[in-house]
């Protein structure tokens, strides 16, 4: 059978079992991969997934899966599937659905469950599924009758792009057996506006009196590829852009007006210039709290600005900073049509555009020389972290490496059209300075769910969506312990991806909260590490360990080359310093109380 034959999907009533409904109506979606563990709960689908052109990839873990369907959602901007085995299969994707939960990843979770005759029971794998993603889907479709598997699965699919974000379909496992007639539905998908047209007329005022605009291009911008649209509202204005917290490739950084992104361990360049906005455009930007909190000493966020938000979703508008005007619309759509409004129009920032041309520059020029000659850590604590650092400078012949300078020549290795997923933790963190991008879909983060082992699965998904494009992880050693058994998933199927692991020795993230707040007590954030180059090795993959600076792009441009002309995946070790980062909730904690006499030393 040819693979149009496999990939034409079934027209009108047909008699099928359900799981040749299921498996015909991923195909009308167009799904090609999947991700999960195999299972009794759903095979009799599963054994027809090849002849309909669908690849199960098997993973390690089922976390790592639904990372992968993540991963692979947001590069293709298609669906990403993730399925597994009933109860313990399916508990263990909780994690991963919830960050492509806060990505806004159109993720399908595919939850088989106990058979009717068993629930309630207490039977073998026995649980309750759909209450454990409810907060994290935005629908769930249960099945409720084998002859409703095409419309429920349909709906799923349907849903995951209509809402943006994942949604889950729970199949009983006795459903996928029997005899029904059905026909599969045709996908349906929504044509987005560009908004209300009483609210884009309000914004192209605000926008013609703006003496220093700023546009915030978020996450949004890349999701409804809306980066052309973006860049000529920008140069219409001729306004600086920011990008929204972890969202660098939402514009082109070799862009005159780009300036780099918000939040934590972003661009000074880029809060300098939001802070002096009259108006501001947040444009596909939900302006998450934690995106928009001060960072290096600045309280950046314009008090006094009207703020411009548009988003597709309604429920966000004026959710966290007050706005002038909300605009429910798409960011492509949006911005043409604020584009439009204001082509031909004289604007007061027009007779500014040279003054402010130049204090973007400046600024820009100002913060990539401080970048430059930023290879310590410069707060109190951390200088007492050099002094630490400098007792083991070296080992066995190499030395430890200031996680700044690394990241900046790792920066200076990357290829063109490269793809870089980062972890959470110190080190990934402070990468947000680093990190710039000329296309859209090319940075995936764990956004606001913040969770450990997030990059590795994250960015083989990618891979797999585009295997054409170099890919590159960054995580820590403590979240890459959580991850790192993902190399066989990468070695058994023949999906090459680069992976640097920043070895220092420590959960640096939770430990710069024991310095600044805890008098140095220092609980359960030291890890002794084997080599993980070594593992990697062992695994049947390629491993660097780098312990010279000069090594960093070296290593990196090695390893590509591994991955994009020979087919390996690659794990480069970087041995670094224990210098620490700004703190990552100096928001949520406090210097300790003690009452009882037996704990009055520990404050």
């Amino acid at each position: 059978m040819s693979e149009q034959d496999r990939r034409t999907v079934v027209s009108g009533p047909h008699k099928m079992t359900p799981s040749e409904a299921f498996v015909e109506t991923m195909v009308a979606n167009g799904v090609t991969d999947m991700f999960g563990i195999m299972g009794s709960a759903f095979m009799d689908a599963m054994d027809i997934f090849a002849p309909a052109g669908i690849r199960l990839i098997p993973v390690v873990h089922e976390q790592g899966a639904g990372h992968m369907a993540d991963g692979f959602s947001r590069v293709s901007g298609r669906h990403g599937v993730v399925i597994g085995q009933n109860g313990p299969g399916i508990s263990n994707c909780v994690t991963s659905i919830a960050a492509a939960y806060w990505a806004h990843s159109p993720v399908v979770i595919v939850t088989p469950e106990t058979g009717t005759m068993g629930m309630g029971l207490g039977g073998f794998q026995e649980c309750n599924q759909l209450p454990m993603f409810q907060e994290f889907t935005k629908y769930q479709g249960h099945v409720t009758n084998p002859a409703r598997m095409a419309e429920y699965t349909g709906r799923c699919f349907d849903r995951a792009m209509s809402e943006m974000g994942p949604t889950q379909l729970n199949i009983p496992r006795d459903y996928f057996y029997g005899e029904i007639t059905c026909e599969i539905p045709k996908p349906s998908r929504l044509d987005r506006g560009a908004g209300g047209e009483q609210s884009l007329d309000e914004a192209a005022e605000l926008l013609a009196k703006a003496k220093f605009p700023v546009i915030i291009s978020g996450g949004g911008v890349v999701m409804a590829d809306a980066v052309e649209e973006c860049k000529a509202l920008a140069e219409r204005l001729g306004a600086p852009v920011v990008n929204s917290y972890l969202h660098n490739d939402s514009f082109p950084a070799s862009h005159p007006l780009w300036c780099g992104p918000l939040g934590y361990q972003g661009s000074k360049a880029a809060m300098k210039l939001i802070s002096q906005a009259d108006v501001v455009v947040a444009l596909g930007s939900r302006l998450g709290p934690f995106g928009t909190l001060p960072q290096h000493g600045m309280d950046y966020w314009p008090k006094n600005a009207k703020i411009i938000q548009i988003d597709a979703d309604n429920k966000m508008l004026g959710l966290v900073k007050k706005i002038s005007v909300g605009i429910c619309g798409d960011a492509k759509a949006a911005a043409k049509a604020l584009t439009w409004r204001l082509t031909g129009r004289t604007l007061e920032c027009d007779a500014t555009r040279e003054q402010r041309y130049a204090k973007v520059q400046e600024e820009k020029t100002a913060w990539e020389r401080e970048l430059d000659e930023w290879t310590h850590e410069r707060d109190p604590f951390s200088l007492d972290m050099i002094e630490e650092n400098a007792k083991e400078k070296t080992f066995n012949g190499g030395e430890y490496l200031h996680p700044r300078q690394v990241l900046r020549e790792l920066e200076k290795a990357m290829p063109e059209d490269v793809m870089v997923s980062t972890d959470i933790g110190n080190i990934n963190s402070v990468a947000n300075s680093y990190l710039r991008f000329e296309k859209p879909r090319s940075f995936f983060a764990a956004m606001s769910f913040g969770n450990c082992g997030y990059a590795f699965p994250t960015i083989i998904g990618a891979k797999v969506a585009a295997p054409h494009r170099p890919a590159v992880s960054y995580a820590g050693d403590g979240a890459w312990g959580m991850s790192l058994m993902e190399t066989m998933t990468c070695v058994r199927h023949n999906i090459p991806v680069t992976a640097v692991v920043f070895h220092n020795r420590q959960w640096g993230a939770e430990k710069k909260n024991q310095v600044d707040f805890y008098n140095r007590r220092f609980v359960a954030g030291e890890l002794d590490n084997q080599s993980f180059a070594e593992i990697a090795r062992a695994m049947g993959a390629e491993g660097i360990t780098v312990d010279r600076l000069e090594d960093v792009g070296p290593a990196l441009k090695k390893a590509i080359d591994l991955q994009m002309n020979h087919g390996k995946t690659c794990i480069i070790e970087i041995m670094c310093t224990r210098e620490l980062g700004d703190p990552f909730r100096r928001d949520a904690l406090s210097k300790p109380v003690r009452f009882l006499d037996k704990y009055k030393d520990y404050v």
